[in-house]
């Protein structure tokens, strides 16, 4: 039995929560534009541009007052709205699920065989309404889910495709539709076959000692064989929308909407989901979120937590080969350490205690993954208490040779959100050529933060704060697995989209020889 693609038991319920939502979005709508007359640095230099331009100061007070009253005459509606609304959040099951179907069934792996590769990506999108993605520096939401999705898909198209042709032009549709629901399915079909038919991979083990350091690639473009999306701050439902009809031909499986509203399950009242989006190419087994209880400041109002998933990636000889997702945001604030110590603690008892109750005897795993925006840094000094934490003991991060020092090659992936416009970062292309020199990386990345909180950009042997991650570790199993990572991405597709670079990996699994065999 599959999962249930609506968040609700019934139709009914199902209905009335789209009714008190749309009671809710003009409020809404009207909250975001007020907050969105402030300007971002792309704003004001347009507007300088200008021969004769108006004053911004006018435009806000010509728009201000008249926003603030269509909202305050609106409050009856949006509170009888949130009344109908917030008792229906007890039956409602923490994520939405999309299933594009398709013919294909998790294909057979013989093992002892060949390997195999899964690609992974992790970014955050800040796809919030767009007077909050203002706070960051960035505008568009709507445009900027738009082409978020068309660069997905373009790379989910390069690897489907077995020879070179047009792609089709479907994927430059806008976001202002809201047609995907819990139950709705692209019926677009541009992925034939089983996920990963083309991510056999020979490899007889791995990497000895004295072997090169692992290799990093900075990309201007999504790795064309991404298996797993792990994405975060996708609150926008318009953007979520919009991720959904455009990913779902390509990713057969989607969870969405993750986390709970109102004060169900959560130590405070939660007006924004947990951003958390999910798309994989393999079936989902089983899904299972924790929201965290001990959010402060302005991480209050979203039910940040833990996204839990087992996934089928294949069978063998009747065993099941699984792999475990753990996706996550942790808290925000850079001086609140203790707040995502505790966080990844519980994080870590949550995501055992998951795998423990749905493992079934002879489970083979091939691989099991912590990824996200955990917001603290390896070289940050404020950041020593995360940088010791026990995931790292449990769990591996690639990019990492001990607390406080990362591999060499490792690069930051928080922008410096004042200057994601500049000219040498705009484009994918020219970031790319910028951060691959030591000086464009010290300029345009966000340095690491000293117990003050601000960002220290002087401090030696710094490529950036490296604040998103996806961390592995090996299972051990019969069938004698071994993990070996293969590539680490850092990708600027999403440049002057996101104050995040998304980051990659690479996974190469294949079978050990057992002795005597």
């Amino acid at each position: 039995m599959g999962l249930r693609e609506s968040p609700y038991s019934s139709h009914f319920l199902g209905g009335l929560d789209a009714v008190c939502r749309e009671l809710l979005y003009p409020s809404y709508w009207l909250l975001s534009q007020l907050l969105a007359l402030q300007q971002t640095t792309a704003e004001k230099q347009e507007l300088r541009s200008r021969k004769c331009p108006p004053p911004h100061a006018l435009e806000v007070l010509a728009k201000g007052p008249f926003l603030l009253l269509l909202l305050v005459l609106y409050v009856p509606f949006c509170l009888l709205g949130l009344l109908l609304w917030l008792p229906l959040q007890a039956a409602r099951r923490p994520f939405a699920y999309q299933h594009t179907p398709r013919q294909a069934s998790p294909e057979e792996w013989a093992l002892p065989g060949t390997g195999k590769a899964f690609h992974f990506v992790s970014a955050n999108l800040c796809l919030l309404p767009d007077g909050l993605a203002k706070f960051s520096n960035l505008a568009q939401t709507q445009w900027r889910a738009a082409h978020i999705a068309q660069a997905l898909v373009q790379a989910a198209r390069h690897a489907v495709l077995p020879h070179k042709g047009s792609a089709g032009s479907g994927t430059r549709k806008g976001c202002r539709e809201q047609k995907s629901r819990a139950t709705e399915s692209s019926p677009l079909r541009t992925c034939p076959g089983s996920p990963a038919t083309d991510t056999h991979v020979a490899v007889k083990g791995p990497l000895q000692e004295g072997e090169a350091p692992l290799p990093r690639e900075i990309t201007a473009s999504f790795p064309p064989n991404m298996d797993f999306l792990c994405l975060q701050e996708v609150f926008d439902q318009d953007a979520i929308s919009c991720l959904l009809r455009l990913l779902g031909p390509h990713f057969e499986h989607i969870l969405y909407d993750v986390g709970t509203y109102g004060l169900l399950g959560c130590s405070s009242f939660k007006l924004l989901n947990s951003g958390l989006f999910l798309a994989s190419r393999y079936p989902l087994l089983e899904v299972q979120y924790h929201c965290y209880p001990n959010s402060r400041g302005e991480d209050t109002f979203a039910a940040k937590g833990l996204l839990c998933v087992q996934v089928q990636l294949a069978a063998s000889q009747g065993q099941r080969i699984v792999g475990y997702m753990n996706c996550t945001h942790l808290h925000a604030p850079e001086t609140d350490g203790q707040v995502r110590c505790d966080q990844l603690t519980m994080a870590l008892g949550w995501a055992q205690a998951f795998q423990e109750t749905h493992a079934q005897a002879g489970d083979i795993v091939a691989f099991d993954v912590f990824c996200g925006d955990l917001n603290f840094d390896n070289c940050s000094p404020d950041d020593k208490r995360e940088q010791a934490h026990e995931i790292f003991s449990v769990y591996t991060d690639p990019c990492r040779v001990g607390p406080g020092q990362d591999e060499p090659w490792a690069l930051g992936t928080l922008m410096n959100s004042q200057a994601i416009y500049d000219e040498a970062v705009a484009t994918p292309e020219t970031m790319k050529r910028t951060l691959e020199h030591s000086e464009g990386r010290k300029k345009y990345l966000a340095g690491p933060v000293q117990a003050s909180a601000c960002p220290d950009l002087s401090a030696p042997r710094s490529e950036g704060r490296r604040i998103d991650y996806i961390l592995y570790r090996e299972h051990q199993s019969p069938a004698g697995l071994k993990t070996v990572v293969g590539k680490v991405f850092f990708i600027t597709q999403l440049a002057s989209c996101s104050d995040h670079i998304p980051v990659g990996l690479q996974l190469l699994v294949t079978p050990v020889a057992q002795p005597g065999a």
